[in-house]
């Protein structure tokens, strides 16, 4: 079993409120969600109107393959722009 798991840092500098960016990070969440399959949730500066942090979680059998869906949905994620990717920290572990 493969596990793939990272957090995502976005940056939101045209939100003026935390009413968008709430409804931007939603929006994110749930396209990635039916898109990929994936568990993602927002998981830190949940209160900053100009960043956020998501976390992820993929399960599988390939690292490859695990390498090659992350990847996907994080280009994914970028070119939906509604914001935009600071950092993300990957990390999979074969069990």
């Amino acid at each position: 079993m493969v596990i793939g798991t990272g957090t995502i840092k976005l940056n939101t500098d045209h939100c003026h409120s935390l009413k968008e960016k709430r409804k931007i990070i939603k929006s994110i969440l749930a396209r990635a969600k039916n898109t990929y399959n994936v568990s993602i949730a927002e998981v830190d500066l949940n209160d900053v109107h100009q960043r956020a942090v998501i976390g992820f979680a993929f399960v599988g059998n390939d690292q490859r393959n695990m390498n090659s869906k992350i990847d996907k949905m994080l280009d994914f994620i970028e070119n939906l722009s509604l914001a935009h990717i600071i950092d993300a920290q990957v990390e999979i572990i074969t069990i």
